[in-house]
């Protein structure tokens, strides 16, 4: 097991959210050792629980001090008014995790209103793997901790996005239509760091503009997908209004996207590395409690940053270059946004190895990049 960068709180309850296969229940377990674990994808116990959830209670033995592990807690959401009941009457410290917060929150759920903390688990990322790291393979096969121990990371991979297909969508009533949601899922692949136009997507995938919209709300519910905003404080230019899309873990996104022979390997590698670091970046933010907004920039006239990191930290600004020289034009964006931002710390992180400054601008090698990541966002 991996040592993770997330510290669990020692005294308060807390919700733990991220995609299938991220590492949720092995960290609780490993990091939590003495605590009743109730597994809501065990059968027998989810019968019980949904059948009746105030046997919660009788569940746990009497003068129980520890903590109480719930796994899937979005399986059973009335779950939650008896964990706020014992919360406030017992004292009991639980922790919760889950796949998606969508049944939560339109079942009415308030998230014990502020009773619990919320915290992400995302793909391993660069200073998690160390000595494992290797460039290449993460840019094929994604940082899902599962991957690094399967013989056959590609059909881990295919079985991976197939499962999502036939537990996730289903039981969530996101669709009963599993080949119009896989038709989607290869035409969102399509805009992966890529402006999200939903009329285009909505007609390559065969569906309704409304049904897509609403898709891509539930591949953010289920912790598949990101929508990233544009950076618009204190605008001086004219700017695009839509988000960009990514989905949370290149492997995933390599696995889910066709590919033929017109696809240039290039421009799926520069996809592949930036969505790599965009990975790192939200997890980096998260699990040392940065506080950074993240977004990208682009103006109406094209000049475009990959993404801005804004917060009390302050504004920092990363360009994502595959290539391993870099030229002064390839420097033109991130100078222009610079004029416009100048308390902005900017970096561009490239194919090279070598680091370089220009001005007030860090050139960076990927490989060192992603290891530095917490020093060049404090």
């Amino acid at each position: 097991m991996y040592s993770r960068l997330l510290k669990p709180p020692t005294n308060k309850s807390f919700f733990l959210f991220g995609g299938r296969g991220t590492g949720k229940t092995t960290w609780v377990r490993s990091n939590f050792p003495k605590a009743l674990y109730l597994d809501l994808l065990n059968a027998e116990t989810f019968n019980r629980l949904l059948a009746d959830p105030s046997r919660l209670e009788e569940i746990i033995p009497e003068k129980y001090y520890d903590w109480v592990i719930i796994d899937e807690i979005q399986r059973i959401p009335a779950l939650l008014n008896e964990v706020h009941r014992l919360i406030e009457s017992k004292k009991y410290k639980f922790i919760m995790t889950g796949s998606s917060a969508r049944k939560l929150r339109r079942g009415g759920q308030n998230l014990l209103a502020g009773r619990a903390l919320t915290y992400f688990m995302h793909p391993l990322t660069a200073i998690e793997l160390g000595s494992d790291f290797r460039l290449e393979d993460c840019l094929r096969f994604g940082n899902l901790p599962a991957v690094f121990s399967e013989e056959n990371k590609e059909k881990y991979l295919a079985s991976y996005v197939q499962t999502y297909l036939e537990q996730e969508v289903l039981q969530e009533g996101i669709s009963r239509n599993l080949s119009a949601f896989a038709r989607f899922l290869e035409t969102a692949s399509f805009s992966q760091g890529s402006i999200l136009n939903m009329s285009e997507v909505a007609r390559e995938a065969a569906v309704n503009r409304k049904v897509v919209e609403d898709y891509f709300c539930a591949l953010e519910d289920l912790l598949l997908g990101i929508r990233l905003p544009v950076f618009s404080k204190r605008a001086k230019r004219r700017l695009i209004t839509h988000n960009k899309f990514y989905f949370f873990d290149v492997g995933i996104y390599r696995t889910i996207r066709p590919l033929g022979p017109l696809d240039q390997p290039e421009s799926i590698g520069g996809i592949a590395l930036e969505s790599l670091f965009f990975q790192n970046l939200r997890a980096i933010n998260d699990y040392l409690n940065l506080g950074y907004s993240l977004f990208y920039y682009r103006t109406a006239t094209g000049i475009e940053v990959d993404f801005i990191a804004y917060g009390k930290k302050g504004l920092r600004a990363f360009e994502i270059k595959s290539k391993k020289n870099i030229s002064s034009t390839d420097l033109n964006n991130l100078k222009s946004f610079l004029r416009d931002y100048p308390v902005t710390k900017g970096y561009i992180l490239y194919g090279g190895n070598i680091r370089q400054h220009y001005q007030n601008i860090e050139i960076i090698p990927f490989k060192e990049a992603v290891f530095k990541l917490a020093e060049l966002l404090t």
